[in-house]
């Protein structure tokens, strides 16, 4: 699926962002599902905001991000996204292995006007593997931006290899994040996606997103 040159981008900067995985109508069948999924769990605590003193300097007013996990075990629709030929091809090229093991799945959804910002972290911190060869594939259900909550990254950070965990040490292992004084949201690399796009990451990569106003 990939060419030698995507692989080397990923391999140099710790993410890619793939085109052309889904069809649309395989993106409408995703986008309805979710939004199903969310309105039947809406009485459900699925708020997934990080609190303390980092995050509120980070958001303004009361945030709000809302999460589902093991989406897999909802639909089947997001069984069929995770089992994509194209991706599972694509998968394999970046984690250069046809074996590939699902960690987990889940979904993000900010709310207009009052979606939380993420402080930029690694995913090492909550799933560490001996190896590091987790990687993330983040589906945009819809075109994403700064304006609009998206993902912020700090290219090539992976090679840093685990970085402290100030906001374990900060909260008492609630939650993860980095130095925010060494890696700051603002200062981070935003990511411009369209609908149907992919995002595949290291789970070394610095990586974060914004408030959604």
């Amino acid at each position: 699926m990939l060419t030698k040159e995507q692989v080397k981008f990923y391999k140099e900067n710790g993410y890619i962002k793939l085109s052309n995985i889904f069809s649309e109508k395989e993106m409408n069948e995703i986008s309805d599902e979710y939004d199903d999924l969310f309105s039947r769990k809406h009485n459900a605590n699925l708020q997934a905001v990080w609190k303390g003193e980092e995050m509120e300097k980070a958001s303004s007013g009361n945030n709000v991000v809302l999460s589902i996990h093991n989406l897999q075990f909802h639909s089947e629709v997001f069984t069929r996204l995770i089992t994509n030929k194209k991706l599972m091809d694509s998968m394999a090229d970046i984690m250069d292995t046809p074996n590939i093991l699902l960690h987990h799945t889940k979904a993000h959804n900010k709310p207009p006007e009052k979606g939380a910002p993420f402080l930029m972290h690694q995913d090492y911190h909550y799933f560490p593997f001996k190896k590091h060869s987790m990687v993330a594939a983040f589906v945009n259900l819809d075109d994403s931006s700064p304006e609009n909550g998206g993902l912020a990254i700090y290219p090539g950070s992976h090679k840093l290899g685990p970085l402290e965990d100030v906001g374990g040490i900060k909260t008492e292992g609630k939650y993860h994040y980095v130095d925010p004084k060494k890696y700051p949201l603002e200062n981070a690399t935003p990511i411009y996606a369209k609908k149907g796009d992919v995002i595949v990451f290291s789970y070394l990569l610095v990586h974060g997103s914004y408030q959604l106003v």
